[in-house]
C-alpha cells in the first residue's frame, strides 16, 4: 500500500507547486504591476535663463512624455516648433536645454548655454506650429502635430526667466513576459496533481505479477537485431550470485510497483510540459527582441536629413499667417493708411498699395488695388528650403477676386514674421501648376537642371516679350486666349505712341533680379515668380512743347502738365510657368498685374 501515498504526496506537491506558479503570474498583472508612467524632473539648481528648450530626443524617450508639466512665475508661453527652427530663433540668446533622461528615469538632465541675456518674445512669431499661453502652471499634453522632429520654446516675455520648473512624465515598461506563461503552466500543473490520483489507479489496475523486462510477450529475450536499431546493447542487472534480478521482487505487490511508477511518470511529463512552455516563451521573447536582417543592416535617416526635407509650413501654419496679412491688408485699405500694412506687408505690395491710397486720396476714380482673402486657400507652394530667407506662395479666392489671386510670401529671418511681397492675379482661363505635396524644392534663379530656361532666362523672356512686338520670344512664351496681359500691354504702348502726336515715348521691361524665386512643379518643369520694372518715359517732340500728364502720374509727379518730359514707373508681379526639358510646349504666363510706384519730371 506504499503506491497510494507516493501518489497522494505527488499530486499535492504538483497542486501546491501549480497555486504557486498561478499566483506569480497573477501578481505580475496586479499587486507586483509597476507603475504605468514615471516622471522625471529638472534639478532644482537648474540656473535662470531667459529661454528653455526641450529637445526632441526627449520628445521622443520612450515614446514621447503623455504631459508636460511647467511652473514659473506670471505669463509664459510654450511653443511647438521644428528643432532647427527652434535653434534659429534661439540664436546667441542664453538658455537652457533639457536634453535626456537619467537612467533612473526621475530626473531630467539640462544643461546651460551662455549668451545675450534678452531676446524677444516668442509668443507671435510664424515659426511655431502651436503655442500654449499659461500664467503660473501649464499641464500640457504632448501630441506631436505632425510626422517628423520637433522641440519646445519655453519663455516669459524674453527678459524674464523662463520657467525652469519642468518635469515630463513618460509611459513606464509594464511589459510582464512571463505573467501569462506563469499562468497557463501553475494551470497545468493544478490540473496535473488533481489528475494525478485517478491516472495511477487507472494504470495500476491494468495487468498483474511480476514481469521479467528482458523477456518479450512471445517469452523471447527482448535484444535488438543490431547495435543501430538501440544504439546501445543493455546488459542486464545480476545480483552477487551472477543471477538475474527481476524488475519486481518476490513478495512485492506488482500493482503498488506500477501505481507509484505511473506517478513519477505523470510527474515527469507535467515538469516536461512546464519546461517546454518557458523554453518557448524565452524564445519568443528573445525573436522579439533581437532586431531582424534587414533592420540591423539599413541605416534610418538622420533627424539632419528629416528635418531638410520638410516643409516650412503646415497647412494650419499658412492659414494663420493668411488670416492675418488679409486682416492687417483690409485696415490698411479701409483707412487708406500704409502704416497699418507695416507689420505684414513689404516689398512690391507695400510700395504699390502706398502709392495707391495716395493716388486715391485725390483721385477718386483710381482702381483700387485687388483686396487680399483668406477665406478660400485654392492651393500653396511651400519650399523645403530650410535657410532664410523664406518664400512660400499661397493661392486664395474670396470677396472682391474676381480670379483667383497669387500671393507671395516671405519671412526674411527666424524672427521676422511672413511678409506679402507680391499680389497678382491668375490669368483668366489658366491653371496653377501641380505642385508636390509635403514642400517643393526651391532651385537658384540660374539652375536650368531639367528645364527649357532657366528662372533668369524666363523673366528677361517676358521682358522682351512685353517690350518688344516682334519679340524673339513670341511663341516661345504664350498666354491663353482668355488671359490678355502681355496683348494689353502691347496694345497700350502702341496706341499711346499713336495718340501722342506731340510727344516721344520709350517703354521698357527689366527684371528685377533680386525679386526671382523659383519652385519645381509636379511634371518636372518649374514656377518663376518675380518683379519686372516697367518704365514708361514722355518727352516732348519739340523745345516748348507741353506733354499733359495723367491724373494719377500727375499725384506723384507733383503737376499735370510737363515741358521736360516724364518718367512713369510700374511695378509687374508675375508668375511664369517653365516646361521640363525635353519638351515642346511653350512657357505661359499664369499671373501679371502692374501698379504705379512713381513719377517724376525729368
Amino acid at each position: 500500500m506504499i503506491g497510494i501515498p507516493v501518489r497522494l504526496k505527488t499530486a499535492v506537491s504538483l497542486v501546491l507547486l501549480g497555486l504557486l506558479t498561478l499566483l506569480a503570474g497573477i501578481g505580475q498583472l496586479t499587486f507586483w504591476a509597476p507603475a504605468e508612467t514615471v516622471t522625471a524632473s529638472a534639478p532644482a539648481d537648474t540656473k535662470s535663463a531667459p529661454l528653455t528648450v526641450i529637445d526632441q530626443s526627449v520628445l521622443t524617450h520612450k515614446g514621447g512624455p503623455t504631459k508636460i508639466s511647467i511652473k514659473g512665475d506670471g505669463n509664459f508661453v510654450l511653443a511647438v516648433g521644428r528643432p532647427d527652427d527652434v535653434d534659429a530663433w534661439v540664436g546667441k540668446t542664453a538658455h537652457n536645454s533639457v536634453t535626456g533622461v537619467s537612467e533612473d528615469g526621475k530626473s531630467l538632465q539640462v544643461s546651460a548655454a551662455a549668451g545675450d541675456a534678452k531676446a524677444p518674445s516668442p509668443a507671435n512669431s510664424d515659426l511655431w506650429v502651436q503655442t500654449e499661453n499659461a500664467n503660473g502652471q501649464l499641464d500640457y499634453t504632448w501630441t506631436p502635430p505632425a510626422s517628423g522632429n520637433w522641440s519646445l520654446l519655453v519663455a516669459s516675455d524674453g527678459t524674464k526667466p523662463a520657467p525652469s520648473t519642468v518635469s515630463l512624465t513618460f509611459p513606464n515598461d509594464t511589459s510582464m513576459p512571463w505573467a501569462v506563461p506563469l499562468i497557463v503552466i501553475g494551470a497545468i500543473l493544478i490540473l496535473a496533481g488533481a489528475a494525478l490520483p485517478f491516472i495511477g489507479r487507472f494504470i495500476g489496475g491494468k495487468g498483474s505479477g511480476p514481469r521479467n523486462p528482458f523477456l518479450n510477450r512471445a517469452g523471447t529475450p527482448a535484444v535488438a537485431d543490431s547495435p543501430s536499431e538501440t544504439g546501445v546493447l543493455e546488459t542486464p542487472e545480476t545480483d552477487a550470485a551472477g543471477s538475474d534480478v527481476p524488475e519486481t521482487a518476490p513478495g512485492k505487490d506488482s500493482k503498488e510497483g506500477s501505481g507509484s511508477g505511473a506517478a513519477l511518470r505523470v510527474s515527469v511529463v507535467a515538469a516536461a510540459v512546464a519546461a517546454s512552455l518557458v523554453g518557448g516563451t524565452a524564445v519568443g521573447a528573445q525573436a522579439a527582441d533581437s532586431p531582424s536582417p534587414s533592420g540591423s543592416s539599413t541605416a534610418s535617416p538622420s533627424a539632419q536629413d528629416a528635418a531638410q526635407s520638410s516643409p516650412v509650413l503646415l497647412d494650419s501654419q499658412l492659414k494663420r499667417i493668411l488670416e492675418q496679412v488679409s486682416s492687417a491688408v483690409a485696415a490698411g485699405d479701409a483707412a487708406r493708411d500704409a502704416a497699418k500694412l507695416g507689420p505684414r506687408v513689404d516689398g512690391t505690395e507695400l510700395q504699390v498699395r502706398t502709392q495707391n491710397y495716395k493716388i486715391r486720396s485725390q483721385v477718386s476714380t483710381f482702381e483700387a488695388r485687388m483686396p487680399v482673402r483668406s477665406t478660400k486657400l485654392l492651393g500653396s507652394v511651400i519650399t523645403t528650403q530650410r535657410s532664410w530667407p523664406r518664400t512660400v506662395i499661397a493661392v486664395t479666392q474670396g470677396d472682391g477676386n474676381v480670379v483667383p489671386q497669387v500671393l507671395t510670401l516671405v519671412q526674411a529671418s527666424p524672427r521676422d514674421n511672413y511678409k506679402l511681397k507680391d499680389t497678382a492675379p491668375l490669368q483668366p482661363g489658366t491653371s496653377f501648376p501641380a505642385i508636390p505635396l509635403g514642400g517643393t524644392q526651391q532651385i537658384a534663379a540660374g539652375d536650368k537642371t531639367g528645364l527649357q530656361y532657366t528662372g533668369t532666362e524666363a523673366m528677361a523672356a517676358l521682358a522682351d516679350r512685353l517690350t518688344k512686338p516682334d519679340s524673339a520670344f513670341k511663341d516661345k512664351l504664350v498666354e491663353g486666349t482668355n488671359s490678355p496681359y502681355i496683348a494689353d500691354v502691347l496694345d497700350y504702348q502702341s496706341s499711346t505712341v499713336k495718340s501722342g502726336t506731340n510727344g516721344d515715348f520709350t517703354f521698357t521691361h527689366t527684371p528685377a533680379a533680386p525679386e526671382t524665386s523659383v519652385f519645381r512643379t509636379s511634371d518636372g518643369g518649374a514656377l518663376v515668380l518675380g518683379r519686372l520694372d516697367f518704365t514708361f518715359t514722355s518727352k516732348p517732340k519739340a523745345d516748348g512743347d507741353t506733354l499733359n500728364v495723367d491724373k494719377a502720374a500727375a499725384v506723384l509727379a507733383g503737376g499735370d502738365s510737363t515741358k521736360v518730359g516724364l518718367v512713369q514707373n510700374f511695378a509687374e508681379s508675375v508668375a511664369i510657368y517653365i516646361p521640363p526639358a525635353g519638351t515642346t510646349s511653350p512657357m505661359k504666363l499664369v499671373a501679371a498685374v502692374r501698379g504705379l510706384v512713381g513719377a517724376s519730371f525729368q
